[in-house]
């Protein structure tokens, strides 16, 4: 046997259990799990390195954002003493990035009456940034993780908001 989960927006679960249902009376597939992600507001937080994106979302809409690009030098060929100095200039533009978002989850973040978090991006940036001692009220609440989406823009925040919602139906065939 074998499962896979499907997203369904929250606003079209009734209907698509229905559908679905009817399309499989007797099998072979069958919905053998329901999570749902019912929490508003949701704050989204965003990180890859070269990128971020930071917002609320209330429903199915943004209420805030900002989304940014920040260069964060990818890894090099070179030996010895370069590579070493590569590296350093690596994580230095890393700690730059996290900063920069950090600073901005605080201001838009803090205070939102957030009742879920959505993360994305690079794992080790998010909790990074979520490390910050102001940021401690968000790392508590129901997280949901996308973590596949490509380098955060308003239209990548949007779809983790969408998907941050995704009621997911796990479906075994």
């Amino acid at each position: 046997m074998t499962t896979r989960v499907v997203e369904v927006a929250p606003d079209r679960f009734d209907g698509w259990l229905e559908r679905f249902t009817a399309n499989n009376p007797d099998g072979p597939q069958r919905v053998v799990g329901v999570v749902r992600f019912d929490h508003d507001p949701v704050a989204l937080l965003l990180v890859r390195r070269g990128g971020y994106a930071v917002g609320v979302g209330n429903g199915a809409r943004l209420v805030t954002h900002k989304v940014g690009t920040r260069y964060v030098q990818s890894r090099t060929a070179a030996g010895g003493w370069s590579q070493q100095r590569f590296a350093r200039r690596r994580a230095n533009q890393a700690d730059e990035l996290v900063g920069a978002v950090t600073e901005h989850a605080v201001r838009l973040l803090v205070g939102s009456q957030a009742r879920g978090l959505v993360v994305g991006g690079d794992r080790t940036l998010v909790t990074a940034v979520l490390e910050d001692a102001r940021l401690a009220g968000l790392r508590d609440l129901p997280r949901r993780e996308v973590l596949d989406l490509p380098d955060p823009r308003l239209d990548v925040l949007t779809r983790a908001l969408e998907r941050g919602r995704a009621v997911h139906v796990t479906i075994e065939e």
